[in-house]
């Protein structure tokens, strides 16, 4: 870590800025955001979740000086080949907002059958020491359930409304903030990389 022991957690996105910084909340690690250090968004011209959240850290570190955090997330949908994937937050164009998202996702199902909805949450989180790491720590995580044919549940944001979990028998947006980064694709990213974090600073 620099001499500055903080960490900036690299994202723009509210709904993921509060995701994460609940999830953080039990660490004894200090976390600041990108926006309270004035950092600008990243450009995510990567082709994996993997390239995108490492430009994302970076362009933080660089802006900062800080040891950074960062994700990179999506939705991929079978019947879809995997859409939207990488390209998630702009399935319906880059200033899409989530509802335009949703609506273009349920309009390419159409009337497709509940077993070829089928579709899983990715999430993989990297932490980056320095600019020039050359062995980030990386973990992922993965939330699988099916896409609704419309949406339910008032709370979250993106697909939730619309992200159907088997073992709760509700959307994503259905769930408390804890039960949904219990189960989440982030959490569980989050909960790895942090393990990863205390193994090393332990030794």
């Amino acid at each position: 870590m620099s001499a500055d022991n903080r960490i900036v957690v690299a994202t723009g996105n509210p709904g993921k800025l509060n995701e994460i910084m609940e999830l953080l909340d039990d660490t004894d690690i200090e976390f600041v955001s990108q926006q309270e250090l004035g950092v600008t968004e990243a450009e995510e011209t990567g082709m994996t979740f993997v390239e995108n959240a490492l430009a994302k850290a970076r362009h933080a570190t660089e802006q900062t000086g800080l040891a950074s955090i960062a994700d990179d997330s999506g939705l991929e949908v079978d019947f879809i080949h995997g859409a939207p994937g990488i390209c998630s937050a702009r399935f319906d164009g880059p200033n899409a907002t989530d509802a335009d998202n949703t609506g273009k996702l349920l309009a390419e199902l159409g009337d497709a059958p509940s077993e070829h909805r089928s579709a899983r949450f990715q999430c993989v989180m990297v932490y980056l020491r320095h600019v020039a790491d050359p062995a980030p720590i990386i973990a992922q995580g993965t939330w699988h359930g099916r896409i609704l044919s419309k949406p339910r549940g008032e709370d979250g944001f993106g697909y939730d409304p619309i992200f159907f979990v088997p073992s709760h028998r509700c959307s994503v947006a259905e769930l408390d903030i804890h039960t949904k980064n219990r189960l989440s694709h982030r959490g569980q990213a989050l909960r790895s990389l942090v393990e990863k974090l205390k193994a090393e600073w332990a030794v």
